[in-house]
Formats: C-alpha cells, sequence, structure tokens
C-alpha cells in the first residue's frame, strides 16, 4: 500500500489546486465590454440585456427569458408573479443555499424545509408530497451540485395539488432532462450567474417560463412596471394592480460577460459531464465511497461543484470526514463539505430567521448525508485533462485503500 502523503509518502496531485482559474476571462468578451462602455446605453432593455435573454433561454429550451440583478431576486419574482404570500407555504429542499429558503419570507410567506434523496441530494418528491397542505402554493425544487431533482414525480404530485413549481436552477446551466433542459419543466426556472457559478458575471440571474402569462409579468415586475416595448420615461399601460412591480433590472455588461460564456457552455458542459463519467466509473469499484448520482432521467449533466459520498460502513471503525479530508488535502486535492459542514438551510451561518417564520420536517437523510458523508469538490476539477482526472482518481483510491476494512 502506497504511504499517505498525510504521514510522510509522496502526494499524487502535485499541482496548484486551482489549475484552471475561475471566472474564466475572453478576449472577445472584453473587446464588446469596451464597446457597450463607449456608446453610453448600458441597461433599459439594452440590445445585449434582450439578446441573452432570447439565447439563453432557447439554449434552455424555453420560450422567454427575464434577465435579472441575481439570482436571488429572480426566485422572489418567480413567487411573487403568483401573489404567494403571508398565510401561504412553499416547500423547499434542507439542503440548499439561504436564497432558496430567504424567497419565500421576502413575500411574507412561510418555507416549509423537507428532506432529500440520498443519492442525488436533491429534494425528495415523496418528503414533498407528505408536506402538503391546504396553504401549500408553491414548491422549489433545487438542482443541486451534480445532479437534478426528479422533475418527473414533482411535477406530478404539484399538478395534481394545484402548485406552483418553480425549478432552481443555480447550478444546472447546460444539464437535460430526457429531451428538456433545466429551467424549462416546471412553470418557472431561476438561474444565477454568480461569480462562482457555471456562467459568472459577478452578479446576475434570469427566470426563464414557456407561459407568456407568466412571462409578461415577470417581466413587468423586474421593470418597475413597464412593457417591454415601451422606451424609459414613455406614457405606457400601468402594470396589473395585484402586481407590486421592483427594478431588478441588469444590465448590458452583465449581458455581455454571459454571451461570451454561453458561446462555450456547451463545449465546457460536454467536457465536465465526460470526465464526471469518468470519475464514476473509476471509483464505482472503490469501497468507502460513491459519487452524487445526476438524477434518473438526466441525459447531459451541468455541474457546479462536484460531490462525493462517504460510506463510513465499508471503512475502519472511527474513520471520520474530517479525516478523510486531511488525507485527500495531503495528497494535492482540493475537498471541502460544501456549505458550511453540510448544515440544513437554517442552520447556516446567515440565516437569523426566527423559529417561528419556517417549519421543518423530518430530515434525518440530510443530517446523515449532507452533514456527515459529503465531501465536495471545485467544478475546475472537472475541466481538467485525461491524465490529470486520472491522477484525481489516483489520489481518491489511494486514501480510501488506506481507510477502508
Amino acid at each position: 500500500m502506497s504511504k499517505l502523503a498525510i504521514n510522510g509518502g509522496e502526494k499524487v496531485f502535485d499541482k496548484e489546486a486551482d489549475i484552471i482559474g475561475w471566472p474564466p476571462k475572453y478576449d472577445d468578451t472584453e473587446k464588446l465590454l469596451c464597446e457597450i462602455y463607449r456608446s453610453a446605453k448600458w441597461s433599459f432593455n439594452g440590445k445585449y440585456e434582450r439578446l441573452f435573454d432570447e439565447k439563453f433561454a432557447a439554449y434552455q429550451k424555453a420560450k422567454y427569458g427575464v434577465f435579472m440583478v441575481n439570482g436571488t431576486v429572480t426566485l422572489e419574482s418567480a413567487l411573487a408573479v403568483f401573489n404567494i404570500g403571508p398565510g401561504d407555504e412553499v416547500i423547499v429542499p434542507a439542503y440548499t443555499w439561504i436564497a432558496t429558503g430567504m424567497a419565500p419570507l421576502y413575500l411574507g410567506a412561510t418555507p416549509v424545509i423537507v428532506d432529500i434523496e440520498p443519492d442525488t441530494l436533491c429534494m425528495s418528491p415523496e418528503a414533498f408530497e407528505a408536506a402538503i397542505t391546504p396553504r401549500t402554493k408553491a414548491v422549489i425544487p433545487v438542482h443541486l451540485y451534480g445532479s437534478m431533482a426528479d422533475m418527473d414525480k414533482i411535477c406530478a404530485i404539484a399538478k395534481k395539488n394545484n402548485i406552483r413549481v418553480i425549478e432552481d436552477c443555480a447550478h444546472a446551466h447546460g444539464t437535460m432532462w430526457k429531451d428538456k433542459a433545466a429551467g424549462s419543466i416546471g412553470d418557472i426556472g431561476s438561474f444565477s450567474f454568480q461569480e462562482s457559478k457555471t456562467m459568472p458575471c459577478g452578479e446576475g440571474g434570469i427566470c426563464l417560463t414557456n407561459d407568456e402569462k407568466i412571462f409578461e409579468r415577470l417581466d413587468r415586475l423586474a421593470h418597475i412596471g413597464y412593457p417591454r416595448e415601451v422606451k424609459q420615461g414613455c406614457k405606457a399601460e400601468p402594470p396589473p394592480m395585484d402586481l407590486l412591480c421592483r427594478n431588478y433590472r441588469a444590465t448590458d455588461f452583465q449581458a455581455a460577460i454571459l454571451l461570451g460564456h454561453l458561446k462555450r457552455l456547451e463545449e465546457q458542459t460536454l467536457l465536465r459531464d465526460k470526465n464526471a463519467k469518468y470519475i464514476t466509473k473509476r471509483l464505482k469499484s472503490v469501497p468507502g465511497i460513491s459519487v452524487q448520482k445526476p438524477g434518473k432521467n438526466v441525459t447531459v449533466q451541468g455541474f457546479y461543484v462536484f460531490a462525493l459520498l462517504l460510506h463510513f460502513e465499508e471503512l475502519k471503525e472511527g474513520t471520520t470526514r474530517a479525516e478523510i479530508i486531511k488525507a485527500l488535502n495531503a495528497e494535492g486535492l482540493a475537498i471541502g463539505t460544501g456549505w458550511g459542514a453540510g448544515e440544513p438551510v437554517f442552520e447556516q451561518n446567515l440565516w437569523n430567521i426566527p423559529s417561528d417564520k419556517y417549519r421543518v420536517e423530518d430530515i434525518r437523510v440530510t443530517r446523515e448525508y449532507c452533514g456527515k458523508r459529503m465531501i465536495t469538490t471545485s467544478l475546475t476539477w472537472l475541466m481538467l485533462s485525461e491524465e490529470d482526472t486520472s491522477l484525481i482518481c489516483d489520489a481518491i483510491e489511494k486514501v480510501m485503500a488506506a481507510y477502508r476494512k
């Protein structure tokens, strides 16, 4: 057995942790940003804002897109167009970034936090169905890390109970579910373009939909009530009385950056998907570890991070997640535990909401799998050469061999 680097052996992956560097930068994007700056036309239904709306929606197989300032307000807006507010409940998964759980709270609604599946780490359809009450108005399944929630089951349950489906696709750019794409399956799909995301522009987000009436309400809500065809300052028909509108506009600067990423998204997604499948195949027979499943009907998987799960029943008694992470770090792999230490959303550091403002169902799977078993890596891992991808597997195999029973 090879001596672990943590015990003085030679490390397997002797390279910088962030080999690729993120976010990526492109010369054609830099040129376009300069052109936009000199044009002095930067916002309010700008040329590139509208172009990005159309191109990204088409890429994700949706009819309409509304580009906004970030991926938190897109979630809030997706609920607001359905007049969700005080007295209503919105079901969200226990493991997600706080924005998913905060969006209902911004509108005065109650987030209801339910458990996840142990293999995909996405919302359990069964847990969703069990949490439905007469007050349930929407569900927000999160396509987490390298997986998609079971949209067939979730949409069927939602339809039966007259519940709106808002897909949180912050991690799912380019992901395909059968012949559909993430964000085009539910009533609305919400994407984030924050700096760490697969398509980063600093801050940004978009809502996608296939429903023209929903699109018109989303578009008005994000543009202070203006209809799309009206120029700034010109008189227009006011928005519907039941729609409280915001100023959530993004600008041509963010759109230009994203158009550059969109040109390269398919190539990069296919590379990440290919490397993830290679790692999954290599680790299939390695005791004590497995790869997060991509979802039951995923044909191409986009990634935010790459998640692995430890199986302590196959490891030496007393082995901890912290030990495995420390050993993998010593071999040259940047490994972490997701947000915080895999805590449920309502226990994350930035969640400061009184407990009477939300409801938590049985979340034992979340606590076991995210809180104890999950380890995560950067999406840049999946963009390396075949040689480096093989070395990653060598390092994991080496560490797991040292800790197996």
